[in-house]
């Protein structure tokens, strides 16, 4: 009697083992299958729609120098895009404003103009009120 018992138990022990096993191997396949758990990187047309050009701007920099320079502007979203079309006159002020505090030499290799890059996101991201800003790309620039 004991012994049937025993066995019995044993018996259940192994079979609620091993459907606790093969419940995990499940909700591990799910949740691997359920989509990458990183954001996946947008489109190059997802890019674009998202964007806005800043058209060519010419302003003084500190001392007697002069920049012709255009921005194209990476936000979040196509919503964010628009927000910032309509802020086109702050985007021309803070350009300005941070130009005006720069030299020639501040454009000097690459970590001047991604310097220069991060300076304008940090400005515009507290303005956006749908999105954000993601990337300032300079797309041309003269100091003469």
């Amino acid at each position: 009697m004991k012994s049937k018992a025993l066995t019995i138990a044993l018996i259940v022990l192994v079979v609620i083992s091993l459907l606790s096993i093969i419940g995990l191997v499940l909700k591990l396949q799910l949740s691997n299958n359920s989509g990458p758990s990183e954001p996946k990187e947008p489109t190059i047309d997802e890019i674009v729609e998202a964007s806005v050009d800043v058209p060519e701007i010419t302003t003084n920099l500190s001392g007697k120098q002069y920049i012709k320079i255009s921005l194209k502007i990476q936000t979040s979203n196509k919503k964010s895009a628009e927000e910032l079309r309509k802020r086109d006159f702050q985007i021309n002020n803070i350009v300005i404003q941070e130009l005006s505090e720069m030299t020639a030499e501040d454009f000097d290799g690459k970590s001047g103009k991604r310097a220069f890059e991060e300076a304008i996101k940090a400005q515009l991201n507290p303005l956006m009120q749908q999105g954000e800003i993601e990337k300032v790309y300079i797309v041309s620039y003269i100091i003469n």
